[in-house]
């Protein structure tokens, strides 16, 4: 106890600097990642700065990189807010001189700027702070903020983060205060069950995206209807089901599927993990700003979400079938080429939580002039060793790019026709961690 205790006085105290140095402007610059955390994140500053009476313009990236370093310095000449990135690319944020820093990737040098970071403090933020909490301890210092904690709870979700350690302050916060409430159940959101497992891909089944199949699984059972609804019995014959044939796949995958399922009581989609799934693809399909609307809970914006993230889904589904038919082997990790495919970072999530958790999996998506890169791990295989992070930024460097993240799950850039090179170097260099810690 007194260690969360100690937890809870240190985060404050960091967060405090960080509020105040946000409060002092009269506008600021906003900007955020693409994914469920960063948007998230984001839509908390949005809620803490309007309150605050503080304009504010917020621009949702996918990576920080020089690209985005020139968006602003062509149009903002004031305070930057950075959220969910900025730590592990120490040299790029120097290069802004009124920087704010919210981040939870493990930062890679000495910054000068107003800094929150749960690593500043010894807590890992790549599993017990997310940036979207991180945003959140910021914004509880700027003013009656407390209704927020359903949006950092749903960020750290996105980021596939245990609601234990440092993040467990804000749940149990969030419980007392009412924001959020918890049931235990399966862990897919609350649409009708066929839809459901139509368009998602956690859990990722042999049946996932084929409505014959489903019908045929669903009948055999004899369950309709929306999984919030489903009469206890049901609930249990189903769960049985989906468990049997998730252990064929990889047995580790049941944890994810059954659990706690927390409703936020005060967004336009309670359920969190439809709000996740939102979230994810209004960013990916570059209409960030519907995602930014739902945080700042505006339910008119909410069946025009839905009809991205079912179209979204259903393209990505369809590229995960595809790509799995292309896995390639090299002999540290599992790896796939893909061309302008969106969501790269779910595609190698997906892989490794269902179908190959035994080693990495990179994907190297090219769009354009570059090619960009996602690789995911597993907690089993970071505790043999395996540093994604490190991995990714030493290998795109080799070949002109950047990379970072966390050591479970990190991306890259690199320039096109180095793909090659990419792979034969992180090989390596997974390779050294693994047998570093064997």
């Amino acid at each position: 106890m007194n260690d969360e205790r100690d937890s809870l006085a240190e985060l404050e105290a960091l967060s405090k600097q960080v509020a105040n140095a946000i409060i002092k402007n009269d506008i600021v610059r906003l900007i955020s990642h693409n994914d469920a955390d960063g948007l998230s994140a984001a839509g908390i500053m949005c809620n803490a700065l309007y309150r605050r009476g503080i304009r504010f313009q917020v621009t949702i990236v996918s990576q920080f990189d020089q690209s985005t370093i020139e968006l602003i310095e062509k149009t903002s000449n004031g305070t930057v807010i950075l959220c969910d990135m900025g730590s592990s690319q120490v040299e790029l944020a120097s290069k802004i001189k009124n920087a704010i820093i919210i981040d939870h990737h493990k930062p890679t040098g000495k910054l000068e700027h107003a800094h929150f970071n749960p690593h500043l403090i010894g807590i890992d933020g790549s599993s017990f702070l997310c940036a979207s909490c991180g945003a959140y301890m910021v914004a509880r210092q700027m003013g009656e903020n407390g209704d927020l904690a359903g949006l950092a709870l749903a960020g750290a979700i996105g980021d596939k983060q245990a609601l234990g350690g440092a993040n467990k302050l804000i749940l149990d916060e969030a419980i007392e205060n009412r924001t959020v409430t918890i049931k235990k159940g399966l862990r897919m959101g609350d649409d009708p069950i066929d839809e459901l497992l139509e368009y998602g891909v956690d859990p990722y089944l042999d049946i996932t995206g084929d409505k014959d199949k489903i019908k045929t699984f669903l009948d055999t059972l004899g369950i309709k209807g929306r999984l919030g609804e489903l009469p206890e019995e049901q609930l249990i014959k189903l769960t049985s089901a989906l468990v049997l044939k998730l252990a064929k796949q990889n047995p580790a995958a049941v944890d994810s599927l059954i659990g706690e399922v927390y409703t936020l009581n005060n967004e336009v989609v309670p359920n969190v993990f439809d709000f996740v799934n939102l979230l994810n693809a209004c960013g990916k399909a570059e209409k960030a700003g519907l995602a930014i609307a739902l945080c700042m809970r505006d339910a008119s914006v909410a069946d025009e979400a839905r009809a991205i993230t079912r179209e979204h889904q259903r393209a990505l589904i369809s590229t995960i079938k595809k790509a799995q038919a292309e896995v390639k082997t090299a002999r540290n990790f599992r790896y796939v080429l893909l061309d302008d495919s969106s969501g790269t970072g779910i595609i190698a999530g997906t892989m490794t939580r269902y179908l190959y958790p035994d080693k990495p999996f990179i994907t190297l998506n090219e769009v354009e002039d570059k090619i960009k890169i996602s690789g995911r791990g597993t907690r089993k295989l970071v505790t043999a060793g395996l540093d994604l992070a490190a991995a990714m930024r030493e290998a795109s460097a080799s070949v002109g790019g950047i990379g970072g993240g966390h050591d479970v799950a990190a991306g890259a850039s690199i320039p096109k026709g180095t793909a090659m090179k990419f792979i034969d170097t992180v090989d390596l260099i997974i390779e050294k961690q693994l047998k570093g810690k064997a």
